[in-house]
């Protein structure tokens, strides 16, 4: 097995730190060299805590409710649906301080250079979509606080979310922090509260109404909706050194995510299990009152604000994606103006989208992260299979970039196993009133994602038995020679789990 000439982008000179003059990211979808590796591990926990704790995901909180479930099983179905969901996500979070790159173009070893457009185009419009939600949620709260036009909200969000992807990877990991403090001092006030308060009713705690199908669908939507982060993971801990660890990487990340998600999420499900028939914006608000009046509006901004930090990770991640997509069509080189053109893009695209929807948000939303599910369930189990058990993290970063390259063009591997396995869901999906003949037969409950995950990974690790891995490992302990010239052990340091 042997590879063309490397046709990557290069590395910056060992000396050649990034410019932070301007206060603006250089770096884009390009390897980013272990001289310029700087942060620490902790710092993941605030990036996912407050990226997962934000109106949207009290939405997510409140599907159960919403489908006849009682109080007490939809808090527990979202604790154990996001603790499952969060699992394989933070898994992800591992390979950004091993390989230095963003997460998407990670899949090019299990897809190929040009396979791998299949899942970006999935990225994208997630990336695209949850944005577009996110302005809508925005819109109707500015609308509900101080009357602000719907239009101007959603042109005010874009604005400033670009303005701060622009500015880039340590601003977002800054900015999170700050954000954690205070969402979570908000948090804690209205738990604490709402359990001094107790104002449910006995047939909302009863564990004794149990009610299988709404119970199956919050678990598995809070769980989906945890694994949905996975295609962001490595864009925020890409800079982080490679001694951090893998442990430390997944279990910072894991907490942050995992505490985040339930925590907004019971948010959720306490506000639609007290106030059923209000909306999403007057439920939080009428919740929060219940402790004393006036709090409800701060509990609101408390879950509003972070929104502007999960719109920043969407365009920061989008635009890498939109980069990848373009680069394995047409060879890209990373700029600065490129970063921005293609977060100027993004922006458009969404700001569009939340122009043309309707009032009809919380159907809607639990209805993309159904599809959500069955586009990346297959790409998680494939790309975590791939680097922890078939690969065990022995890539090439210039092969990677490589069009004619050890990892091909096209890989029949990785595409086999993700369409093997979005068929052998589909007996089991919902979406909306249309069902699967096992969905039908299961009252309606989804259960897609414990198909999906083990017939990916088990197809392809049928079909990497062919793989000449002795081969490759050949071409890629060869191939990022003088990667890092100032790190005798680039290879140990990069290419080992």
């Amino acid at each position: 097995m042997t590879a063309d000439a490397p046709h990557t982008h290069p590395p910056a000179k060992p000396d050649a730190a990034p410019d932070r003059r301007r206060g603006i990211e250089t770096r884009s979808i390009d390897y980013v060299p272990l001289a310029e590796r700087h942060g620490k591990v902790w710092h993941l926990f605030p990036v996912w805590f407050v990226g997962d704790a934000h109106l949207a995901t009290v939405a997510t909180g409140a599907i159960g409710v919403a489908l006849g479930g009682n109080l007490i099983w939809t808090a527990i179905a979202v604790v154990f649906g996001s603790a499952l969901g969060t699992f394989f996500m933070a898994f992800h979070s591992a390979q950004g301080p091993q390989l230095g790159l963003p997460q998407m173009v990670q899949s090019r070893p299990q897809f190929g250079f040009v396979g791998a457009l299949l899942v970006w185009v999935v990225a994208l419009t997630t990336y695209v979509g949850y944005t577009a939600f996110n302005q809508i949620l925005v819109g109707e709260t500015m609308g509900h606080l101080a009357g602000t036009p719907v239009g101007m909200s959603y042109v005010g969000y874009a604005v400033v979310a670009i303005v701060l992807a622009i500015v880039g990877y340590d601003f977002i990991h800054r900015a999170s922090r700050w954000l954690t403090y205070i969402t979570l001092a908000g948090l804690a006030l209205f738990t604490v509260g709402v359990l001094v308060v107790n104002p449910f009713t006995s047939s909302q705690t009863d564990l004794g109404a149990f009610a299988l199908t709404p119970f199956l669908i919050q678990f598995f939507t809070a769980a989906v909706y945890q694994m949905s982060w996975s295609i962001y993971v490595s864009d925020y801990s890409r800079y982080l050194p490679p001694t951090v660890g893998v442990r430390s990487t997944f279990w910072w990340t894991y907490l942050g995510a995992w505490v985040g998600g339930a925590w907004m999420m019971l948010v959720g499900t306490v506000a639609a299990g007290l106030f059923p028939h209000a909306d999403l914006v007057d439920s939080v608000i009428s919740a929060g009152n219940e402790l004393f009046p006036g709090f409800g509006v701060t509990l609101l901004i408390i879950c509003v604000v972070p929104l502007a930090c999960i719109g920043t990770l969407n365009f920061y991640g989008g635009s890498l994606t939109l980069l990848s997509s373009v680069d394995s069509i047409r060879r890209v080189r990373p700029t600065v103006t490129k970063r921005v053109v293609a977060l100027l893009v993004v922006g458009a695209l969404s700001t569009a989208i939340a122009f043309g929807s309707d009032a009809s948000f919380l159907q809607e939303f639990s209805q993309f992260l159904v599809v959500l599910g069955y586009l990346f369930t297959p790409w998680t189990a494939i790309n975590l299979v791939d680097y922890y058990v078939v690969r065990r993290g022995r890539y090439s970063i210039r092969e990677i970039f490589n069009p004619h390259g050890v990892y091909g063009r096209w890989s029949w591997r990785g595409l086999t196993a993700y369409g093997v396995s979005f068929l052998a869901m589909m007996p089991f999906a919902v979406v909306g009133s249309a069902m699967g003949p096992v969905a039908r037969w299961l009252g309606g409950a989804d259960l897609t994602m414990v198909v999906g995950l083990p017939v990916a990974a088990g197809v392809y690790l049928l079909a990497c038995r062919s793989l000449d891995l002795g081969a490759e490992l050949r071409v890629v302990d060869t191939a990022d020679a003088g990667l890092d010239p100032d790190t005798a052990a680039t290879g140990a340091a990069l290419h080992h789990v």
